[in-house]
């Protein structure tokens, strides 16, 4: 208790401090500014897949490879890690998003040839799955899904 007493004096003092006049250093205006995306834990839908019939530029700007461990998803941020695991047989495997889609409703991901034969769903062209981010790509931060306001750490005096 007076731990989280001391934390939240902590976290009201900085909040109340007076603002600083120091400026950012010259060296660090030049860095690129963090994408904050929406944290995704994991979602549960429809996966396809698409093979030579696909050929062509990816929304990543490279040529698609049926045989790379790549996904389609309408959201997450490109070169992001996913893990897809076939919620009717549990097989798993990671994918990197290079590309948007899929263009059909109801469908949450598209693969690639290689990871539907992995995740065991070739013959039946689609599966319900549970696709859960491994890592976002450099540069992207994800948006906490809840945060404790300052006001909730105030301790009343009953």
């Amino acid at each position: 208790m007076k731990n989280a007493a001391t934390a939240c004096l902590a976290a009201a003092l900085v909040l109340l401090s007076a603002r600083s006049e120091a400026r950012i250093p010259a060296r660090y205006l030049s860095i690129a500014p963090i994408q904050i995306v929406p944290a995704v834990r994991a979602e549960i839908g429809l996966a396809s897949w698409y093979g030579a019939e696909s050929s062509g530029m990816t929304a990543s700007g490279e040529e698609y490879d049926m045989n790379d461990l790549t996904a389609a998803h309408r959201t997450l941020p490109l070169n992001s890690r996913i893990k897809v695991t076939n919620l009717q047989n549990g097989r798993s495997v990671t994918l990197r998003v290079n590309d948007r889609g899929p263009n059909i409703d109801g469908r949450l991901v598209d693969v690639s040839e290689a990871a539907a034969e992995r995740l065991g769903f070739i013959g039946s062209g689609k599966a319900p799955v549970r696709v859960a981010v491994v890592r976002y790509p450099p540069r992207y931060v994800a948006q906490p899904d809840a945060h404790l306001p300052v006001a909730s750490c105030l301790i009343s005096a009953e």
